[in-house]
């Protein structure tokens, strides 16, 4: 009997046999199909990182406060007045923005690198691009400016979301296609496709500063992904043809549809020179809000300037008022806020555990700190008037909640990085 076991029995340390021809397809099938599995929705519920967390709720604390103060008189000037119509507006898109932002934090946002996702993404995105130029009730333009859609009572500003699509959409063609990056064909042109299909659509829209936000995102995204520099600068030289060839052609189409960027630039001169014309007006009012300040200000709630002087001053021009009420430490207060979002935005980056939540941190945290730089420019006239809202602070109910749900894509990836 024993020797009958010790026949049958295998050695020890012998190598298991090889399973059939037939099972062994079938294994490296399912290996093959488990390879090309992409990415579904998993929940991690490990802790966030609490420090970013704590940026951006008093950001968006503080914004509510400086809104409410900003916006009580243009509420009193609707046609039916209420002084508090914009900050409730806001704090409803505050209230539901936390939500979709902590609901987001839950996410593994690897799901985002699924094709599917991406491209369908990008589709919705641009079409709803292109419902700007419908007919009302659908399409919604100011001053010649095709940028809005209704939904039903409220106005929605589809470059906003085109904003964080393209962030993730170029993110995950990178790590697509990481070892074609340095080929023009394959590695380059997709870029050139995507940012001159979106930039055009802005021109088109004359959403000037959106061409500049979509293209320095689009090229900081395409820069940190690895690019060789080569590569990198046929992009760029091809993009500024591709930018200029569209100006001119847009303004020869509309016989001088984008001279207002000319005037833009001679109402900042005007400002410094202290000249107050039509085209200087709202700079020039701006100085005045932020030198009236002084150090401490002239009080919450005192400002003169938003008193029909300083017009959007509850949008873009909120900062002068900011400044106007608290003084020049309430400005640095807001540097500051925004100089601790942008180092810990991108300490998230460089902690990630992949190039890909690297990728996406890196550009919502550079999108975020380049409207508060553009920003804070305008209103000091340091930039050209270019319509950039100041993240957090000003009016915008749809915009606040895309910045809101765009932090819960950052938190998401604190959730799986080593900090």
């Amino acid at each position: 009997m024993s020797q009958m076991m010790a026949k049958t029995a295998p050695r020890r340390g012998a190598r298991p046999k090889d399973p059939p021809p037939r099972e062994q397809g079938q294994q490296q099938e399912e290996a093959a199909k488990t390879r090309r599995r992409e990415p579904g929705l998993r929940i991690y519920d490990g802790p966030i990182d609490m420090v970013f967390f704590t940026i951006v709720i008093v950001l968006l604390a503080f914004g509510l406060i400086m809104m409410f103060s900003a916006s009580y008189v243009a509420g009193l000037s609707l046609k039916t007045p209420d002084g508090y119509h914009y900050v409730r507006t806001q704090a409803v898109a505050a209230i539901i923005g936390i939500v979709l932002m902590i609901f987001i934090s839950f996410w593994d946002y690897h799901v985002l690198m699924n094709s599917k996702i991406v491209i369908l993404g990008f589709i919705v995105a641009y079409a709803m691009m292109i419902l700007c130029f419908a007919p009302a009730p659908i399409g919604h333009a100011e001053a010649g400016a095709h940028r809005w859609i209704n939904i039903g009572s409220q106005s929605f500003q589809p470059s906003e979301l085109m904003k964080a699509v393209l962030i993730v959409f170029l993110s995950y063609l990178i790590c697509k296609n990481r070892q074609k990056l340095g080929d023009f064909r394959q590695g380059v042109l997709p870029f050139v496709i995507i940012l001159c299909a979106v930039c055009g659509m802005m021109v088109l829209q004359r959403h000037i500063s959106g061409l500049l936000l979509m293209a320095a995102i689009g090229l900081c995204v395409i820069f940190v992904g690895g690019m060789p520099l080569k590569s990198f600068i046929k992009l760029c030289t091809v993009l500024l043809v591709f930018a200029v060839i569209a100006a001119l052609a847009y303004s020869a189409m509309k016989g001088g549809g984008l001279n207002y960027i000319v005037d833009r630039f001679t109402g900042m001169n005007e400002a410094s020179e202290g000249e107050i014309t039509d085209d200087s007006w709202q700079t020039a009012q701006s100085l005045i809000a932020i030198g009236s300040g002084g150090w401490f200000g002239l009080g919450f709630g005192e400002s003169r300037q938003k008193y029909a002087w300083l017009p959007e001053s509850q949008n873009d021009f909120i900062l002068p008022i900011i400044v106007e009420e608290l003084g020049y430490l309430g400005g640095l207060a807001v540097v500051i806020l925004f100089a601790l979002f942008i180092y810990r935005g991108f300490y998230i980056a460089k902690k990630s555990k992949d190039k890909f939540g690297m990728l996406i941190t890196t550009g919502i945290t550079f999108q975020i700190g380049l409207q508060a730089l553009l920003n804070i420019g305008v209103a000091c006239n340091a930039f050209p008037n270019t319509g950039i809202s100041l993240p957090f602070f000003s009016y915008g109910g749809t915009a606040l909640l895309m910045q809101l749900a765009e932090m819960g894509v950052i938190l998401a990836v604190s959730r799986q990085s080593d900090i």
